[in-house]
């Protein structure tokens, strides 16, 4: 096979050998300790140690080697950095270091994935610099103690050589996978069309897509309901990616309604000729067949052996499916007695499209180590369903906290089980208790260096105390502890300018310390780095600066605003003159002039409507004001802390027959604000309560002063614009299909002031104002417009 036709596979060493080498159990009683890398921390050791080393020393080498197949179809490229290389007596030496919170002095010998790591690079270099042999060393670190052990190990190059090709034909079989798939795939990219009709903007949207897309840059997409913002991403997403310009495509959602949408937009798609495999990744705790979620072999049959069994599971799946969904991955892992979630993540790896949340990407606790760790990168495509959401996820995903009555509870748990982890619990807890001494309800903190410290103490005596003791009453709360506490120190190494520290007193004996990510632009943007171009897109991204602010810091990012399809006179906008939600104006007769409102909108048509409050405390007085009154439609509640199927029974009052109205009473913001959709008859009105503003709290406090800081308007950023972004995708549930007429009811008069009429959507330029005496006529003259 000639040069050109011949296909090259990239991949890197550390996932090779993980996935080649893996056998056995999956064990979290150990897994998550000693054998996995500390992450952010690593680096840091890693560059102290190197450091250390000397001038001889020469840190993060790239080393890479090209190994053919027997047919010559594929060339595999294996690549990766040797942490050090350097002479001891002549001799050279690899070294991989390995940063652990664990206490390594348990170490007998070096974990097997480590030293195949530093067989490869030994290989490597041997070829490199036709050597006869190398020295392999394996360095580990203790992260709090900085205590070093380290093992050396020489080997011949043909003893290596040896190693490495038996290690290179197991992977072939999956290598020749991909390429005749990659073939028959990218031809049938070459014949797709988009599968219907453009409406109006869509081509527009599509050519964006692809060309932003090609240039490797960012696009932010505003786009209102209905253009089939999905299917305008995917087609041209896909169409890229058969011309090389990505070979994997995350489809990035907040919700489970979303990622529907995309496994239905694939399998349209499909049916017109696509060749193009996808998974959609679910929580684990969702698709564990057993009661409990424990993650070892003496708990679970399904973690006894998965890893001796389920390769040959993913290759199954593989040849005989294109969509991996939920209920599929639960069919095979069931055949094979894999877990399912693991078993989803390896199919992961061969798939085109992946359908998962976003924290798979983003979350530096959860995202998927195959693809990221390490700071490796990948011909990445990232399409961001409902961005919006992503600021205050992303926020959570990057900030932490420590409770000083979690110390305190822990302390009790293992009291006389580990003196020395109760000391250092006590110490914590004393850095704490000086601290909240210093506060009176809360104040910003310039540094937290002496609790990181007295909080490291503690994370390493844990590693030891859950190892020695797997079972004990108490342990699952110790082990959240555990996890909190990573996820503390972790957020601590990553502490810049876009942080602020804070600690709060919470009622009377609740004390926090919160490492708060005010703007996490700098820890997304490092993510959609590791990919080649990310196009972010919602209903509701306005204004487009905030969302270049805090998602990607990059002013010069491409924005577009997609035109709405939809005819305008098949919409009824209002603005209400005389009511207002301002905490000062809230009283009986305001809540009763809200429930005025509301029973003229549900006269005016017999029909479902949907009524968004500020709050459920101001959902209630107006409950008390409609039923003061003749009502005449069907009153439903959203309640407080709803299970999922008293959701779905909320959303099933909307499919039942009536002869009058139904209103139903919901929180904006809430469950059923967004993601939901009902379309023509099943709800043709939207009565919306105040403009979104967040309750008044230390953390919105914090974020006003941070962008005061930064000479941005400190209350827009923190209560205006995420407030306006409520009220648009409350309103969004009203018209979600061509067919789809509906009125849109804003009942605050600041709606009229200035910074809140620059923020309505193009589509909503022309709206009627009206007050409790006009608004009546003003909906009957629209229906009556519309043949009802």
């Amino acid at each position: 096979m000639s040069e050109e036709n011949r296909k090259a596979i990239r991949i890197s060493v550390r996932n090779l050998v993980e996935f080649v080498l893996r056998s056995g159990d999956i064990d979290n009683r150990c897994s998550g300790n000693a054998q996995k890398d500390a992450m952010l921390a690593g680096g840091r050791i890693h560059r102290k140690i190197q450091k250390r080393m000397g001038s001889g020393y020469r840190a993060e080498v790239p080393l890479k080697h090209e190994v053919q197949d027997e047919e010559q179809e594929i060339t595999l490229l294996v690549e990766g950095r040797a942490d050090g290389i350097f002479t001891e007596n002549g001799i050279p030496v690899i070294d991989e270091i390995k940063g652990m919170y664990t206490d390594i002095s348990r170490l007998e010998e070096p974990i097997e994935v480590h030293l195949a790591q530093a067989m490869c690079y030994g290989y490597f270099y041997c070829c490199d610099k036709d050597l006869d042999g190398i020295r392999l060393q394996m360095t580990y670190c203790n992260l709090e103690t900085e205590e070093i052990k380290r093992f050396q190990t020489d080997r011949s190059r043909e003893e290596l050589e040896t190693w490495f090709s038996s290690v290179v034909h197991e992977y072939f079989k999956w290598a020749r996978y991909l390429y005749h798939h990659e073939l028959t795939r990218d031809a049938s990219i070459g014949h797709l069309e988009f599968p219907f009709p453009y409406r109006a903007g869509q081509r527009d949207l599509v050519v964006s897509v692809y060309r932003t897309v090609s240039r490797k840059k960012r696009l932010f997409i505003q786009a209102p309901t209905g253009i089939g913002k999905t299917l305008s991403t995917v087609f041209p997403a896909v169409r890229a990616i058969g011309e090389g310009k990505g070979d994997k495509l995350f489809y990035l959602t907040a919700k489970t309604v979303t990622r529907t949408v995309a496994e239905e937009a694939f399998r349209i798609l499909r049916d017109h000729g696509l060749i193009f495999t996808s998974v959609t990744i679910t929580a684990k705790e969702k698709l564990c067949p057993m009661d409990e979620c424990e993650c070892n072999p003496d708990a679970c049959p399904y973690a006894k052996g998965h890893f001796d069994r389920v390769n040959e599971a993913v290759f199954d799946i593989l040849h005989l499916e294109q969509e991996m969904t939920r209920e599929k991955i639960l069919q095979y892992a069931e055949k094979y007695r894999v877990c399912p979630f693991e078993y989803c993540l390896d199919i992961s790896s061969w798939t085109d499209g992946i359908i998962c949340d976003y924290n798979y990407v983003f979350d530096p606790n959860v995202r998927l180590k195959r693809y990221f760790a390490d700071g490796q990168k990948g011909d990445y495509l990232f399409l961001v369903d409902e961005a919006h959401n992503l600021v205050s996820r992303a926020r959570e995903m990057y900030s932490a906290e420590l409770k000083k009555e979690d110390l305190l509870t822990v302390k009790r748990l293992v009291k006389q089980k580990a003196p020395r982890l109760e000391r250092d619990l006590e110490k914590c807890n004393q850095v704490m208790l000086g601290m909240k001494r210093e506060c009176e309800t809360w104040q910003l903190l310039s540094d937290v260096t002496s609790l990181a410290a007295a909080a490291m103490a503690v994370f390493s005596d844990m590693e030891t105390f859950l190892e020695d003791f797997p079972e004990f009453e108490g342990r699952d709360t110790v082990l959240d502890f555990y996890f909190g506490l990573r996820d503390f120190l972790n957020v601590y190494e990553l502490l810049d300018d876009h942080y602020r520290i804070y600690a709060e007193n919470v009622g009377v004996t609740s004390f926090k310390v919160r490492l708060f990510c005010v703007d996490p632009s700098a820890n997304l943007s490092l993510c959609m780095s590791q990919g080649n171009s990310t196009i972010l897109f919602s209903a509701t991204m306005l204004p487009i600066r905030y969302y270049k602010t805090l998602l990607s810091g990059n002013e010069d990012d491409y924005a577009i605003y997609a035109n709405s399809p939809f005819e305008e006179e098949k919409r009824l906008l209002m603005v209400a003159t005389d009511v207002s939600s301002r905490y000062s104006r809230r009283s009986e007769s305001e809540y009763r002039k809200v429930a005025e409102y509301i029973r003229e909108v549900v006269l005016s048509k017999s029909g479902n409507y949907m009524i968004f409050f500020p709050s459920y405390q101001y959902m209630e007085q107006v409950e008390y004001a409609v039923e003061d009154m003749d009502f005449p439609a069907d009153l439903l509640v959203q309640g407080q802390g709803m299970k999922e199927q008293e959701r779905q029974e909320f959303l099933e009052e909307f499919e039942k027959p009536r002869d009058h109205s139904l209103a139903a009473f919901c929180v904006m913001g809430g469950v059923f604000s967004e993601g939901i959709d009902l379309k023509k008859e099943r709800l043709i009105g939207a009565v919306i309560v105040g403009t979104g503003l967040p309750m008044v709290c230390v953390e919105q406090e914090v974020l006003r002063g941070y962008f005061e800081e930064k000479e941005e308007e400190g209350f827009d950023f923190a209560y205006q614009y995420p407030g306006m972004n409520k009220v648009l995708q409350a309103a969004g549930r009203v018209i979600r299909t061509t067919e789809d007429e509906g009125i849109i009811l804003l009942l605050d008069d600041r709606f009229l002031k200035k910074e809140y009429l620059e923020l309505f959507p193009r589509e909503w330029e022309h709206f009627q104002m009206v007050n409790r005496k006009n608004v009546g006529q003003c909906l009957s003259d629209f229906w009556e417009s519309r043949g009802r």
